[in-house]
């Protein structure tokens, strides 16, 4: 990850091979926690997962409804806002603080990438705006900050454009991006939201060369369009749409120089976290990234994890 604590990471993401009930994990945490006491930064550590609702459960639980079933119900923003609540007493009641949801793509087609699992609230951004945020507010007000993804938007994505598996290029227009896909990000802003995920698509209209999470334009769009001051995260370091960008490495100082402050190491391996960590750091001594954007970066993790 993009904050380096003398050597050690700041936070862990839990899969669901890792979980075999919530008592296996909060007895987890709590050594965790322990073992974190006698570190020199007292913050806290990040302790995150996918809890989206629906299909996308780490954890046993809430929230059980999708994000599309909310969006169907008769009441959606009263759905958003119990799911949301739900989500962050799940994990708050085990010792999680951050939860890698809400997803705020605008899908277009029944079936598409977001949709065949659900996972988008509607075709309508409006409607994704409103869910999104109402999941947001209730789910950090129980203490649990949210991660609004994928920016700038992976609703336009068919069936087979999954950036876990292959590199995948959005072809939408900028002005499209900005009304539709964008805008359920200003409504999350303006909600609070403490992280945003960025998408390892390519997007045509804004970088044809880097997918967003790589990509100081895609970054300053978020920044400095829509305002964002909180943390970005990237999507799994080691996902197949970034097999063009060499190996942990040359991803982890390239999602960092484009303004990435948490890096996501999650092929379950501890060598891959070591890599990216020792790449940051020589890559900083070398003067390869900046180091006052880096301190600024690893400024707002810290904020972050004081905050929670």
């Amino acid at each position: 990850m993009n904050a380096i604590e003398e050597g050690r990471t700041a936070g862990v993401i839990f899969f669901g091979e890792n979980i075999e009930n919530l008592s296996q994990v909060e007895s987890v945490i709590r050594s965790m926690n322990a073992a974190h006491a006698s570190a020199p930064v007292t913050a806290p550590l990040l302790l995150m997962t996918d809890q989206e609702g629906g299909m996308i459960r780490r954890l046993p639980g809430e929230p059980v409804m999708s994000a599309k079933d909310v969006g169907a119900s008769a009441d959606p923003h009263q759905w958003a806002d119990f799911t949301g609540s739900g989500a962050g007493m799940n994990l708050a009641g085990i010792g999680m603080n951050v939860n890698l949801a809400p997803v705020l793509d605008v899908y277009r087609q029944n079936g598409d990438f977001t949709d065949q699992y659900e996972r988008s609230y509607s075709k309508s951004a409006a409607a994704v705006a409103s869910c999104g945020s109402a999941f947001i507010t209730a789910q950090q007000d129980v203490g649990v900050a949210a991660t609004a993804k994928h920016f700038p938007g992976l609703g336009p994505a068919s069936a087979s454009q999954n950036t876990d598996i292959r590199p995948v290029t959005i072809t939408t227009s900028a002005a499209t991006l900005r009304s539709v896909d964008e805008a359920p990000y200003r409504d999350a802003i303006a909600a609070g939201t403490k992280l945003v995920m960025l998408s390892w698509a390519v997007y045509a209209a804004l970088d044809p060369s880097r997918p967003a999470g790589l990509s100081p334009a895609v970054v300053g769009e978020l920044r400095d369009r829509l305002g964002f001051t909180g943390v970005t995260i990237t999507d799994a370091l080691e996902a197949g749409a970034l097999q063009s960008f060499g190996g942990t490495s040359q991803r982890a100082v390239t999602a960092a120089a484009a303004g990435m402050d948490l890096l996501l190491c999650s092929s379950r391996s501890v060598a891959q976290g070591d890599e990216a960590v020792t790449a940051l750091s020589d890559a900083l001594a070398s003067g390869l990234l900046d180091g006052k954007a880096f301190d600024a970066a690893a400024a707002r993790v810290e904020a972050l994890r004081a905050g929670l």
